[in-house]
Formats: C-alpha cells, sequence, structure tokens
C-alpha cells in the first residue's frame, strides 16, 4: 500500500507540475502587432522598441511578436485582423480610417499643418486626443500617435505648379480626401497598398507617389522617379490602434504595463522621426537618382490655392472644429 501510495503522490506531484506549467504557459499573453514598413524607419523601430519595454516591464507575462513589411497584413487589412484576434496591435497611416470614422480625414487634408510641431501640438491638445477614441463604437481603440513626416510629391516629370501634374496618374493611400487633393489638380488618382508602390512606379503602372522622406528611401522609390518635390504639403502619421475588447480584457497587471511601453514608445518613435527624416533626405539626395526640386513662394501659393477647396468638401464629415483646431496650431 505504501508503494502504491508513494506512486500515487509521483504521478500526482506529476500531474500538479504539468498543470502548472500548462498555466504558466496559458498566462503569457502573445502579442502580435503587424505593420507595413521597413524596420529601420521610426515605426519599424518604435515597434522594437515596444517590445523590447513590454517584455522588460512585464517578463515572462508577454510574448512580443514583429512583423513588419506587411508580412502578416497590409494596412488595409489589419484593422478587420485586430477586430479578429489575429493580432492586437496594428499602427495603420491615418489615412486608412476613412471606412470606421470620417472624423480622422481631419490629417489627409493638405496643407493644414506647416510643421511637425504644429501636428504634435494638435495630436497632444484635447482634440486630437479625443480623436484616439473616434472608433471606439467600432470596436477599435488608438494607444498612441507616431510620426512619420510630411510628404513630398514624386513624378518622372518636374512638378513646380499644379499644372504640372494634369493627367498624371499617382498612387495614393486609400483616402477620399487624398483622392479629392489630386482631382483638384486633374491629375488621376491610383489607390494602391504600399507594399505594391515600387514595382507600379517601375512599370508605369502609375507616374508618381506622395511620401515621406522616410518612405522614399527605405523602399527605395527615388531609384524609380527622376524628381521629387520638396512640397511638405500633407502629413503621413500612424495610429497605434488595438481592439478595445482585447484591451479592456486584459489581466490587471500586463494591463498596466503595456500604455507604459506604448507610451515609451511613442516617445521613442517619435523623437527619432525629425533625425531620420533628415538624414535619409540627404542620403536621397546624396544617392544622385533623382533630382529634389524646390518650390518657389509663387509656385508654393498656387499648390496651396489649388487644393485648398478640399477642406471645405470635407468639413461637414470631419467637423469644422476639430479642423480649426488643428489649423489653430500653426
Amino acid at each position: 500500500m505504501r508503494l502504491i501510495s508513494k506512486k500515487i503522490l509521483a504521478a500526482s506531484v506529476a500531474t500538479a507540475a504539468i498543470l502548472g506549467m500548462n498555466g504558466m504557459a496559458s498566462a503569457q499573453e502573445v502579442i502580435k502587432f503587424a505593420h507595413v514598413v521597413a524596420p529601420n524607419t521610426p515605426k519599424g523601430k518604435g515597434a522594437e522598441f515596444f517590445k523590447k519595454r513590454a517584455e522588460e516591464l512585464l517578463g515572462d507575462k508577454v510574448k512580443i511578436e514583429i512583423y513588419p513589411n506587411s508580412q502578416l497584413f497590409d494596412d488595409s487589412k489589419v484593422l478587420a485582423a485586430i477586430l479578429r484576434g489575429d493580432v492586437q496591435f496594428g499602427a495603420p497611416s491615418l489615412a486608412k480610417f476613412g471606412k470606421w470614422t470620417k472624423k480622422l480625414q481631419v490629417y489627409d487634408l493638405p496643407f493644414l499643418f506647416k510643421d511637425m510641431d504644429a501636428v504634435s501640438c494638435f495630436q497632444n491638445g484635447e482634440k486630437g486626443q479625443e480623436l484616439l477614441g473616434a472608433m471606439s463604437d467600432k470596436g477599435l481603440t488608438g494607444v498612441g500617435y507616431w510620426h512619420n513626416g510630411l510628404k513630398q510629391l514624386s513624378a518622372n516629370k518636374p512638378l513646380n505648379n499644379p499644372a504640372d501634374a494634369e493627367g498624371l496618374k499617382f498612387r495614393i493611400q486609400s483616402s477620399d480626401v487624398i483622392a479629392a487633393q489630386f482631382e483638384a489638380v486633374d491629375a488621376v488618382p491610383q489607390k494602391m497598398a504600399f507594399s505594391e508602390t515600387y514595382s507600379a512606379l517601375q512599370t508605369g503602372v502609375v507616374d508618381g507617389q506622395e511620401n515621406t522622406w522616410s518612405n522614399i528611401y527605405s523602399k527605395k522609390f527615388f531609384e524609380v522617379q527622376d524628381y521629387i518635390t520638396e512640397s511638405n504639403h500633407g502629413l503621413l502619421d500612424y495610429m497605434v490602434v488595438t481592439s478595445t475588447k482585447w484591451w479592456d480584457g486584459l489581466d490587471p497587471e500586463i494591463r498596466d504595463g503595456l500604455p507604459q511601453a506604448m507610451n515609451e514608445a511613442s516617445d521613442y518613435a517619435n523623437s527619432l522621426s525629425a533625425e531620420l527624416t533628415a538624414e535619409q533626405r540627404q542620403a536621397v539626395i546624396d544617392s544622385g537618382e533623382t533630382e529634389v526640386l524646390q518650390l518657389s513662394g509663387d509656385d508654393f501659393s498656387a499648390w496651396q490655392n489649388a487644393v485648398k477647396p478640399v477642406w471645405a468638401e470635407f468639413s461637414d464629415d470631419i467637423g469644422q472644429d476639430i479642423i480649426d483646431a488643428a489649423a489653430a496650431c500653426n
């Protein structure tokens, strides 16, 4: 009987150990963060920083997996994937949220922000913070803004004034505001995934595109565009977003630690953005592959005046109070 008791005891201990191990394994939250850009961009580096800090703060309670370069989903599919639970975080361009809320279209308005300080002013202010919750009724919660920068125009012909864009096909993000911007100068907007842009430029499917210095450099668009006009005409920033249900349902300790990691990652990514923008702009110039054009004062005003009616076109959807708050930061 004693031998049987020892066997039973040993089996019980082993079972308890296995259950304990399984409990530990199930307690670890595996968190997938999917994005579309290269790891050497501000967003790519920000995501890696978030992984590092979350795992430092929470130890074995979390495992963060980063999937760059559209390895899992592109921006057009990542929000639905978040709601399904296939990934927990995405960081789509702010231009990607049009089907979820019209209010975020404010960030697509051309020539709204004169520089990135104005962008930060608005995003950190009352209206900008309110917009993080603009999709909560759809099950999505914004947890931070990450900068990329202001956009430049590129094509295989010089774009000095609005008339130069007439008839050209431009790859754009899936934004009705950006489409209206190009239509205002009689260009032809082509909504297309970011991952398809290089080949579309290379093969002539589109004639040009708009993007930040970071994306132009990291995706080598400058190799297949003869001219880049330094227009600074629009914003390309990101919102880090997650499932409201998942976020609210996290273990309290994890729920307390992740915001700290995210806030630190946001500060890191945004401080890095200005530094990388300057470096990568110069790298594009130094490559000799493309010519960077500067707009004269008159040409800059001509571009502003040509696309300014887009503001009024979308003011009812966005909210004039939101547009006014953004413009007041200049």
